[in-house]
C-alpha cells in the first residue's frame, strides 16, 4: 500500500525533501535575484487515479515573467482510487489551500521589502491558486463552489485555460514515480 508523504515534503528535478521554509528561501532568493522584475506565483495540485490509489502533486512555481522559473512539487498518495471526481477536486482544492496557508505574513513581508523600493520601475508580486477546472467538460459545475474557496482567501483563482501550474506543470508528474519513488529503483 502506497503511504502518503509527509506534507512538508517538497522537491524538484534537482533537490529532494525539503521543507516549505527550504522552499521559501529558494523563492526568496529567485526573488532577490531581479528585484525590478515581475512575478507571478502560483500553487495547484492535479491528480491521477492508479489500480489502488490516487496520486495527488502539488506545484509551486515563482515565475519572473519573461526571465525564468523555479519550481517544487509535494506528492501525497490516497490509498484508494478515487471515483468521485467532486471528491478529486475538491481534495485537490484542499491541497493547493493547505500550501497557500504555509505562506506568513512575514514572509509575504520579506518578499515585499527586496521589491518595494523598485515598484516605480516596475516590480510586481502576485499569488494565485490553479484550479484544474475549467468551462468546459463535468468540472464546470464546481467552479463556483472551488472559486469561492479561493477567493475567501483572499487569493485569486485561476481556472482553465489560465491554470498552468495545475493543469500541467503539477500535471507531468501525477503520471510518473515520484523522485522518491524512482531514487528506490
Amino acid at each position: 500500500m502506497k503511504k502518503a508523504y509527509k506534507p512538508e515534503t517538497f522537491y524538484n528535478m534537482s533537490e529532494k525533501l525539503v521543507s516549505f521554509d527550504e522552499v521559501f528561501d529558494r523563492i526568496l532568493r529567485f526573488v532577490e535575484q531581479d528585484p525590478m522584475g515581475q512575478y507571478a506565483m502560483a500553487i495547484g495540485t492535479d491528480s491521477h487515479g492508479y489500480q489502488s490509489y490516487t496520486k495527488f502533486t502539488s506545484a509551486v512555481l515563482i515565475h519572473r515573467l519573461g526571465k525564468g522559473a523555479w519550481g517544487c512539487l509535494r506528492d501525497y498518495i490516497v490509498p484508494r482510487r478515487i471515483h468521485s471526481l467532486r471528491e478529486k477536486i475538491s481534495l485537490e482544492t484542499s491541497l493547493s489551500q493547505e500550501i497557500a496557508y504555509y505562506i506568513t505574513p512575514d514572509m509575504l513581508t520579506q518578499i515585499s521589502d527586496v521589491l518595494l523600493p523598485y515598484v516605480d520601475k516596475g516590480a510586481d508580486f502576485t499569488i494565485s491558486i490553479h484550479l484544474d477546472i475549467g468551462n468546459q467538460g463535468a468540472t464546470k459545475e464546481l467552479i463556483k463552489e472551488m472559486v469561492g474557496r479561493i477567493q475567501a482567501m483572499g487569493i485569486e483563482a485561476k481556472i482553465k485555460p489560465d491554470s498552468y501550474v495545475a493543469s500541467s506543470y503539477a500535471n507531468r508528474f501525477t503520471k510518473r514515480g515520484s523522485i522518491l519513488k524512482r531514487k528506490a529503483n
